[in-house]
């Protein structure tokens, strides 16, 4: 009898650990990914990369004169460069605080074994 309750609290104990990886790194990545592109769609809403991109040779303004042309040209490569740099950033920090996030478990375990 209790080799049967040792065998389940084993698989009970283990369970519980894998329960909490799949629910720590699998469904939290989803729903912090979903959060992420949320988050960049909404800057997205203000930036407009991708509007600005498809507009790149288009003249400013409807100015169809060399100049509206020209300033078109550079006015629109600076906001798709100045974009560029900020979704980098953000991107860069959402992945840090990613990676924070996803060391923290390895992190307390190390803890408790070098304080034991």
């Amino acid at each position: 009898m209790p080799n049967n309750a040792l065998t389940y609290l084993s698989k009970k104990f283990l369970y519980r650990i894998f329960d909490f990886l799949r629910h720590w790194y699998w469904y939290s990545t989803r729903i912090y990914s979903n959060r992420v592109l949320n988050f960049l769609e909404t800057v997205d809403y203000r930036l407009a990369w991708k509007i600005t991109f498809r507009n790149l040779f288009q003249p400013l303004y409807g100015d169809y004169t060399l100049i509206g042309y020209a300033l078109g040209f550079v006015f629109r490569s600076t906001r798709l460069f100045v974009g560029s740099i900020i979704y980098f950033f953000l991107f860069v920090f959402a992945f840090a605080l990613y990676l924070i996030w996803a060391a923290f478990p390895p992190y307390v375990v190390f803890r408790i074994i070098t304080s034991l």
